[in-house]
């Protein structure tokens, strides 16, 4: 059971990057960590300084999300364990190359850790938020999800999905005591790059992130209450047009009747 009055952060992909930042961050805040990854020594070195830097409680579990037997365990600790209020669906890959340069297993793999992990974690813990009224889901996206046309269609169909996931988890809690945030991140300086064959010395300096730069802003649009917080964005105003736009358009997304625009006259 936790020690802490702000309860459990639970994080994947926990071992470096955005996930480490994030243990730092919540830690330093008063939240107790279960740390999951696949690389357990890294995740025990973390999990070691932060308990010497900042007296909390933290758990490390070595999983690997795309392994349903490891999946289903912690999907199993994120609806048992009361004392997690805090669920940071980080874990997430990228290809080398797209569609058309990957075998099915890859395929499969992006799909089942960026998609089929989140999801399942995303329902244990809404579930035992729900039933306790508290409770909050961090869902990391990214920009491309609003860009298909910038990058390889099947990474940013997965982040797409995490955005639609949790516009739909903010609605079903809306005045409620659960928060869901979807952070969209732009390029930003971790090894996913690297893992994935690509050189992020390569891309214009102005345009990639720091990670610690990324956690810190994805924070401040947290604890503002933001359902989508996209931390390279300057003009907020461009998002709202662009989600007012969306809005607009669902009314008059089913009809009973064809469109006159794809009806053919009868001189055509």
């Amino acid at each position: 059971m936790s020690n802490s009055s702000l309860g459990t952060a639970l994080i994947t992909g926990a071992s470096t990057g955005i996930g480490a930042v994030y243990a730092d961050r919540l830690a330093r805040r008063g939240h107790d960590l279960i740390l999951v990854a696949r690389d357990a020594a890294r995740m025990g070195a973390l999990a070691e300084k932060l308990r010497a830097e900042t007296g909390r409680t933290v758990e490390v579990l070595p999983a690997d999300l795309t392994d349903g037997d490891d999946l289903d365990r912690i999907s199993k600790r994120l609806e048992s364990d009361p004392a997690i209020t805090l669920l940071v669906n980080n874990a997430g890959m990228s290809l080398n190359g797209g569609l058309l340069e990957n075998e099915a297993s890859q395929l499969e793999r992006i799909i089942t850790l960026n998609i089929t992990a989140p999801t399942l974690l995303a329902s244990a813990a809404g579930k035992a938020f729900k039933a306790r009224d508290k409770g909050a889901i961090i869902n990391i996206a990214s920009v491309l999800a609003l860009a298909p046309e910038a990058y390889d269609g099947v990474y940013s169909g997965t982040k797409a999905y995490l955005l639609n996931l949790s516009l739909s988890l903010s609605r079903q809690f809306a005045g409620s005591g659960v928060q869901v945030q979807a952070v969209l991140p732009g390029a930003t300086r971790t090894e996913i790059w690297e893992r994935s064959g690509k050189d992020v010395d390569s891309f214009p300096p102005e345009i990639v992130m720091g990670v610690d730069d990324l956690v810190d802003a994805s924070l401040l649009g947290f604890d503002r209450g933001e359902a989508v917080t996209i931390p390279p964005l300057a003009d907020e105003g461009l998002w709202e047009t662009y989600h007012q736009a969306r809005l607009a358009l669902g009314p008059n997304l089913s009809r009973r009747d064809v469109a006159p625009r794809y009806r053919e006259t009868a001189d055509a």
